[in-house]
């Protein structure tokens, strides 16, 4: 049997020159005794939740990749959010016309436990404590759900078992499976983490997987015109452009993301399946032409096999797989586009 409670909100004010007032409530939801789509189950699970906004406002939920987290724009920290090239007053994602919904993914320090060695975690896990969250908050129905890379993958996952709470999924590079080549690269960084902890320093490994990751989040054009300098030769070893720039990426991921975390979301991404016949919710796709991670051509078969209302927008990007964090002009009229069409 589970039970669940919410720790008291706690206001967070903000605004400043342009920027209109605005107050975020967060909070933890104490579950116990969560049963876990693979098997297993979590004795204990604190899901801490970030609602930005005014509350009379319809709710959008906001969920990135795996290393994103509840507060998707910081009206205090403008550039502080995961999303906040995409979410605030004016933006793709207008802070100022929705009240948005951010989460702690399960997996994660403040929902699990950082290095615990939790079982196999499901998008469809994360879908059902979104549902949970949306019970403790008294939010009867979502306007939308905002979800790219591994959100998208949970928004899908939301849609086929709540249709009945959520009006729109917007998903971006996200599509009914992983792909197997990306299941190849991400195995490999696994892997990585793995030998580092055997070895008594896990975060040696995650620095060499977040690099490797960084390498097919991006495009080779992207490489080309950043990384084409000549590399530094010493007496004992060259350093090349972008091996600096990979492994820097990975000592600032390090210091902000456990290897235990990095394993169970990683993992969660392949394990990622759901059924797009059973999917009816009205949905906008947006597919990276030059994304690494989610071939073009995996979305094209999820829109095709969509018996709901489904609309695939295809963009190009030289940010690849990070397009979601980069473009947002691009981004915006494919949102309002979807979102109007809600409105209406």
């Amino acid at each position: 049997m589970m039970a669940s409670s919410a720790k008291p909100p706690s206001p967070v004010t903000g605004g400043g020159p342009g920027v209109p007032i605005m107050e975020a409530r967060e909070g933890v939801l104490h579950l116990t005794d969560f049963r876990l789509h693979h098997g297993g189950c979590l004795p204990r699970v604190d899901l801490r939740w970030r609602l930005e906004g005014d509350p009379s406002l319809p709710t959008l939920a906001t969920l990135g990749g795996i290393s994103a987290n509840r507060c998707a724009f910081d009206p205090v920290q403008p550039g502080a959010g995961w999303w906040s090239e995409v979410v605030g007053p004016g933006k793709a994602l207008d802070s100022g016309a929705y009240c948005l919904l951010g989460l702690d993914y399960l997996g994660t320090g403040s929902a699990g436990g950082e290095d615990s060695r939790l079982p196999p975690i499901s998008s469809h896990d994360q879908a059902r404590l979104l549902n949970l969250l949306c019970d403790a908050l008294e939010i009867p129905r979502l306007a939308a759900i905002a979800g790219a890379s591994y959100g998208g993958m949970v928004a899908l996952a939301f849609a086929q078992s709540f249709a009945q709470r959520v009006d729109h999924i917007l998903v971006i590079s996200a599509a009914h499976r992983a792909s197997p080549l990306s299941t190849a690269w991400r195995s490999v960084e696994r892997e990585a983490v793995r030998l580092g902890l055997a070895h008594g320093d896990g975060p040696a490994g995650l620095r060499l997987a977040r690099a490797l990751a960084m390498a097919t989040y991006r495009t080779r054009e992207e490489f080309d015109q950043r990384f084409g300098g000549e590399p530094e030769v010493g007496a004992d070893r060259a350093w090349f452009p972008v091996e600096r720039y990979l492994l820097s990426r990975g000592d600032a991921y390090i210091a902000k993301v456990s290897p235990g975390a990095f394993m169970t979301l990683s993992e969660s991404i392949d394990l990622h399946s759901v059924r797009p016949e059973a999917i009816h919710v009205p949905a906008t796709l947006v597919a990276i032409r030059q994304d690494q991670l989610v071939p073009v051509e995996d979305m094209r078969e999820l829109a095709a096999r969509l018996p709901g209302p489904a609309r695939l927008v295809e963009i190009d990007s030289h940010y690849g797989h990070d397009a979601f964090l980069k473009e947002g002009a691009l981004l915006a009229p494919i949102f309002a586009e979807a979102l109007g069409d809600d409105a209406a």
